[in-house]
């Protein structure tokens, strides 16, 4: 017997589907100013830099193994291996391997990693066709717009249903850019939009394991065949979107339509974008930059009796684990990341080492923090007093933590983050190529010579 399931409300909701997809198809090459442009490429060449820095890690060496299985054919590059695969498998273990360290790039406005599912289904369609660094560019700005508007509709209603937002609006903007890079028309681009919208990708509880860098991979994949398909003839709902069942509807209950078309064309999420000075969740920054702040007043960790700290309250509801067990955990961690920022003065992937997590000294400073949710609090700031066994309280505020929009990370550091997850990989030499290749990627007529160079 069927059951009385209530029927979704038509809100009214604007063609949404077939005007991102117009927008994609017709929006001139390189129609933005060049600090959009300038962001296009600070985004690929931090995310090249976090997929090079986890080549080796067994999650994506788990996901390349498993797609060997298969025996793909080989079409595009792993990078930071030898190996080579067919580009949807490229773009699964690329975005896996880009997320892995959680030092990739976010959309603060959603806590999208938009690079993450938008780069790595470009860059192996590209090195398939040929394209251009200046497709490849373009494809990457209006894939990502497509992404974080769309992020921007539903946030935050559909994260705190517990859907990973990277993955789900992700595989819109993936799809969106390898339509571009495949050059078709509106009506195949809004179909390559409804065939994504059909397969969303990411779920909350899945943080702090390898499912979690899963998700940008798997909308990568997905968003690529969805385009692939839609250039086949391979037919969607043109409402796919907005519709009362569509994507919008059906994954929030909660949604802002003109976040969608407001200022398109004229202003790109892209510029909104940010890099992570630390190797772990963005709501946890805040936290680590005052213990290097505290670090550099010159208070050790033995000095330490207690660390308090008022937070903004996702930083408990994300990152509250206070014994996490490995690396992995303690990425979601406030009470680690407190830690390494004390005892480091840093809080990149070392950091981050199973080894770290569970040394002693690292265990008992981490017991010693106690983070309490302060109404009003920014996300990207903190409060923090330390109590030293002298008797003595120190305070630190941090109102907009290193790597915000308004204390970003400056070209200099950015190549320096680069370097030091590439170099260990590929060595200084082929780093700085790779480096120099991007920034001049506009230019390049082939985008298979940076895809070569990221490989040993």
């Amino acid at each position: 017997m069927a059951r009385n399931t209530p029927v979704a409300a038509d809100t009214g909701a604007p063609p949404i589907t077939r005007t991102l997809a117009q927008f994609v198809a017709t929006h001139p090459s390189r129609g933005w100013d060049d600090d959009v442009e300038q962001a296009a490429v600070r985004t690929l060449l931090n995310w090249l830099g976090c997929t090079l820095g986890a080549a080796q890690h067994e999650a994506p060496r788990a996901a390349l193994a498993a797609c060997q299985v298969l025996q793909p054919a080989p079409q595009a590059a792993v990078l930071g291996r030898r190996e080579r695969v067919d580009i949807a498998s490229a773009a699964l273990v690329n975005g896996i391997a880009s997320h892995t360290f959680d030092f990739d790039d976010t959309h603060l406005k959603t806590i999208i990693h938009p690079a993450g599912p938008v780069a790595p289904a470009l860059l192996a369609l590209a090195e398939l066709q040929g394209s251009s660094g200046r497709a490849v560019l373009d494809a990457l700005v209006l894939g990502i717009d497509v992404a974080c508007r769309m992020g921007n509709v539903v946030y935050p209603d559909h994260y705190d249903r517990g859907w990973h937002i990277t993955g789900t609006a992700g595989v819109l903007g993936a799809a969106a850019g390898c339509a571009r890079l495949l050059c078709l028309d509106a009506a195949r681009t809004t179909m390559a939009l409804g065939i994504a919208a059909s397969q969303p990708v990411g779920l909350r509880e899945q943080f702090g394991s390898m499912s979690k860098p899963l998700h940008p991979g798997a909308a990568a994949r997905t968003g690529l065949m969805a385009a692939l398909m839609a250039q086949q003839g391979f037919t969607a709902s043109p409402r796919a979107l907005e519709a009362p069942r569509g994507w919008a509807q059906v994954l929030s209950t909660r949604f802002d339509w003109h976040e969608a078309t407001t200022g398109l064309g004229q202003q790109f999420e892209i510029a909104l974008n940010t890099f992570k000075p630390f190797a772990c969740g963005v709501v946890v920054h805040p936290a680590i930059d005052a213990c290097t702040q505290l670090r550099a007043q010159g208070v050790t960790a033995g000095q330490v009796e207690r660390i308090e700290l008022q937070v903004h309250p996702l930083v408990l509801e994300l990152c509250g684990r206070q014994e996490p067990a490995d690396g992995l955990q303690a990425k979601f961690s406030v009470h680690h990341g407190c830690a390494a920022g004390l005892v480091f003065g840093r809080a990149g992937e070392a950091e981050f080492a199973d080894a770290v997590v569970t040394r002693p000294d690292i265990v008992a400073l981490r017991r010693k923090v106690v983070a309490t949710v302060r109404d009003g609090i920014a996300e990207e700031a903190v409060d923090l007093v330390a109590t030293l066994t002298d008797g003595r309280r120190v305070h630190v505020v941090v109102e907009h933590a290193i790597g915000s929009l308004a204390r970003p990370m400056d070209d200099a550091a950015l190549a320096a983050k680069f370097h030091a997850q590439a170099d260990p990989v590929l060595g200084a030499v082929r780093s700085g190529e790779i480096l120099a290749a991007c920034r001049d990627l506009a230019r390049a007529p082939d985008v298979r010579r940076l895809a070569a160079l990221c490989q040993p």
